[in-house]
């Protein structure tokens, strides 16, 4: 197969990903496939149909970062039964670890940064030319625009649309500015026009990622003090986009959450009424540790004003246990908090030591034991509060959209309402009805468990 770019004729080069980590990584390998597909490569489901295969790593937490490693040792496999020709190690772990990656993964061809990895096409082009240059990183000032190329890998009536890149906190436990710089807004006029493009193709559902959306615009009101970017006003356009009919935001910091954006979002018929907001502790003392800038009054106070103006909220939150020199005293403190809390979602990290961070090098490490029965703690008391949540469910109709078969079996379907976002929350499973993928229907719901809920198709 062969393509004409330029007057050139060339071989149609097939490329595989694999992408690893957050949505925000997931973005960056779709800017990765669109800017290629635009360069005449043909991006395969399947790596052992690719002559090159990419690995977009996360190098977020220890786990993430194991993952990574496994998934380029298997690939490396692959090259070695010579399967694929060439594999490229891109991404968070490559920029965080530059000269170990190299040293310690000879089966890699390339290492392309998160300072690069919208040069991709160029460095492959450049590689077939007979460049030998092995390392391609950058600082990570890159910020795409919306006639950036990208291909959405979601379901076509979904799709993740990035507002900003880095990161303006300074988490004690966080390495994500050493890895992704500092806070890098796109302009409102520059994230509706992508938002236009992904619902003229077909996009219902608009899910808005940045690493903290409550901060958004700051950088660019800080250069220009008439500048109209803030959370806010960028809420206020999108829900003027005609066509999108889901707006979930993801990453709310309970520090921006003001009561103006709570009216606001009250008064949405787009935006859902789902708030990811990433607590991470409640005790005064872990909190002043992590550097988080909020006490747990000033953390009570926005969920009181929430609920009192959306009592149907939906609240996912996330905490980490075992922090350096969390007491059990401290511990207790945030499992009390979070059964009288009754949250919706609920995801819990035991605390990674990361090099570079004020945290990694803090000396009262908490031991792994621990931290996993802290862990264990919180999560079993979490799914009976999900349990008694969802049976709160029967009887009610929920509107649905139809992701496709069920995962565990091809006899039911499988969707999701308003509370439930793609990948890190439960489904609901139809067992009676027919739809098709990314139809919106109404749901009775029949049965619950502690993260799925059950229904049939309301005739």
């Amino acid at each position: 197969m062969t393509s004409k770019k330029n007057g050139i004729t060339l071989k149609n080069k097939s490329v595989h990903f694999v992408s690893l980590g957050c949505p925000k990584n997931l973005v960056d390998s779709e800017i990765m496939a669109g800017t290629l597909m635009k360069e005449g490569y043909r991006v395969v489901g399947d790596p052992e149909e690719a002559d090159t295969v990419i690995v977009n790593t996360c190098g977020f937490i220890e786990d993430s970062k194991k993952e990574s490693i496994q998934k380029i040792l298997e690939m490396g496999e692959l090259k070695r039964k010579n399967t694929v020709k060439q594999l490229v190690v891109a991404g968070c772990l490559t920029q965080r670890y530059k000269g170990d990656l190299v040293e310690g993964l000879p089966e890699a061809d390339l290492f392309v940064g998160s300072g690069e990895f919208q040069n991709i096409a160029k460095i492959l082009k450049s590689q077939e030319a007979g460049e030998t240059q092995k390392t391609f990183f950058n600082l990570p000032t890159y910020l795409q625009e919306e006639s950036t190329p990208r291909v959405n890998s979601q379901p076509a009536h979904r799709a993740y649309l990035k507002i900003a890149e880095g990161c303006l906190k300074r988490c004690a436990f966080c390495a994500i500015p050493l890895i992704r710089g500092n806070l890098q807004s796109r302009t409102i006029e520059n994230i509706v026009k992508e938002a236009k493009e992904l619902v003229s193709q077909g996009v219902k559902e608009l899910i808005i990622i940045s690493h903290d959306f409550t901060d958004y615009g700051w950088d660019l009101r800080r250069k220009n003090p008439e500048a109209k970017e803030s959370p806010l006003e960028l809420l206020k356009a999108l829900d003027q986009v005609e066509g999108a009919q889901w707006i979930r935001l993801m990453y709310l910091y309970p520090d921006g959450i003001s009561l103006e954006m709570i009216k606001f979002i009250k008064k949405s018929k787009k935006i859902l009424k789902y708030f990811d907001m990433p607590l991470q502790h409640v005790s005064d003392a872990v909190l002043k540790k992590m550097n988080r800038k909020m006490t747990r009054s000033e953390i009570e106070t926005v969920l009181e004003n929430l609920r009192a103006e959306i009592p149907e909220a939906v609240i996912r939150t996330q905490f980490i246990v075992g922090y350096p020199g969390e007491t059990q005293e401290q511990f207790e403190e945030l499992l009390t908090f979070i059964e009288e809390q009754k949250f919706d979602r609920v995801g819990c990290f035991k605390y990674s030591p990361e090099e570079n961070t004020p945290a990694g090098k803090m000396l009262d490490q908490v031991e792994e034991e621990l931290k996993q029965a802290r862990f264990d703690a919180v999560m079993q008391a979490q799914q009976e509060i999900s349990k008694e949540k969802h049976e709160a469910f029967i009887g009610q109709t929920l509107e649905v959209i139809v992701e496709g078969p069920s995962e565990e079996t091809e006899l039911l379907l499988q969707g999701r309402f308003s509370g439930q976002a793609p990948d890190i929350d439960g489904v609901v499973l139809i067992n009676d009805g027919t739809a098709a993928v990314g139809e919106m229907v109404k749901v009775v719901i029949t049965e619950s468990m502690e993260y799925d809920l059950i229904g049939h198709i309301q005739s």
